[in-house]
């Protein structure tokens, strides 16, 4: 075995918002260690604040379902390629896909192939749906950094070496959220309840989602004139989320926030929320929620054939049971939608037991996944650079 050596050079691709925000984390990490490292590839704000080099912005990539991919597959594929030529010129001594494995784990294998270290970070969910991805893995990924604690064994029996190096989204979460000094930033008030619409970081989620959602704001204000609703957008969406209020005539009633998305989870009694990552961060803020999607017609039929388990949002996974609502598709009514998120702000003594054991749960779940990422990642990735 080679002994273990700076970093100068590594390349980073992350896809969208969340991973923008993990791949940032783990920046913060590589500039302690290697604080002379050049970090460049595809990534957003969180990752560019710290210095990294976007050759493309990871809204390029920011596209789910098979419909909509399609739509975009020119593009990102003449993204992908001319990445990859450039990688190839201008080599790293690493490459970490963070997430978005639909992009990265072909190029990583082309890179891998050329001599390039490969790291995956954030391991494909091969425990919930597409397991043929495993071969994949194996073959072009030279160490996976997993953020659930069960994944580096599943990932060993096919023979993939991989490292649990925590949620790097678990130490950002106090383990105890100042609801008030949120509400005070943003103006809400301390008594009335606060429901949270998170409808997506994507084009697409906004398009299908938010008109559900604010739909289903309208029959909650109806059946309680007190309660605050309000949204956080990522600011390249601002627009069009500012025109769908104005459609739906919401826009006096909802108040919308440029991103400050943990704020508005830490403000809010209950989240009406579209699967993904931001589920698992409400559940780090302790909140309960109703998890929603809808898609294409077409993407969600060929999405439902491939999936292994009968929850999508990760509170569910990861508890093993629908701790939480989960409407999608057809389900995702704006009348469904509303009675689910309001039986968690019911006042009757059943539903504050119910609230209280939910916390308790998400309480155990933020100690599982609070670990030092940045440290473990990193001892991992010299690791396979010494190998």
């Amino acid at each position: 075995m080679a002994e273990a050596r700076g970093v100068s050079a590594l390349a980073m691709v992350a896809g969208e918002t969340s991973g923008d925000l993990l791949a940032a984390q783990l920046l913060d990490g590589i500039q302690r260690r290697w604080p002379a490292c050049r970090a460049f590839g595809i990534g957003g704000p969180a990752m560019q604040s710290r210095g990294f080099e976007a050759w493309w912005p990871s809204e390029k990539l920011a596209v789910r379902g098979y419909v909509e991919v399609l739509r975009h597959y020119r593009e990102i594929v003449g993204i992908r390629r001319a990445l990859k030529a450039r990688l190839l010129t201008d080599r790293p001594q690493v490459f970490i896909g963070v997430d978005a494995p639909d992009f990265n784990l072909d190029l990583e294998g082309d890179l891998r192939a050329a001599g390039c270290k490969t790291v995956h970070f954030v391991a494909p969910a091969v425990w919930a749906w597409r397991p043929e991805r495993v071969e994949k893995i194996r073959r072009c990924v030279d160490h996976v950094l997993c953020i659930f604690p069960f994944e580096p064994e599943l990932l060993a029996r096919h023979g993939i070496a991989a490292t649990y190096v925590g949620h790097p989204l678990a130490p950002l979460i106090p383990k105890e959220p100042d609801r008030a000094a949120a509400r005070a930033h943003l103006g809400l008030p301390q008594d009335a309840p606060v429901v949270a619409l998170l409808p997506g970081s994507r084009r697409a989620e906004i398009e299908h989602l938010l008109p559900r959602f604010l739909q289903a704001a309208r029959l909650m204000r109806q059946a309680n004139p007190t309660l605050r609703l309000v949204v956080p957008v990522v600011p390249a969406l601002w627009d069009a989320v500012q025109a769908l209020l104005r459609q739906s005539g919401l826009a006096g009633e909802v108040l919308a926030v440029r991103g400050d998305s943990h704020r508005v989870l830490a403000a809010c009694d209950v989240t009406l929320i579209a699967s993904g990552t931001a589920t698992l961060e409400a559940a780090l803020f302790k909140r309960p929620m109703v998890i929603a999607y809808h898609m294409n017609w077409l993407s969600w039929q060929l999405t439902r054939r491939k999936m292994l388990q009968p929850w999508v949002g990760l509170p569910n996974i990861l508890a093993g049971e629908f701790v939480v609502p989960e409407l999608l598709q057809d389900a995702a009514t704006p009348e469904a939608l509303a009675r689910e998120t309001l039986a968690w702000l019911a006042p009757d003594a059943a539903t504050r037991s119910r609230v209280q054991a939910l916390q308790q749960r998400f309480a155990a779940l933020h100690d599982a996944l609070w670990r030092d990422t940045p440290t473990l990642a990193l001892d991992a990735i010299e690791t396979v650079l010494a190998a």
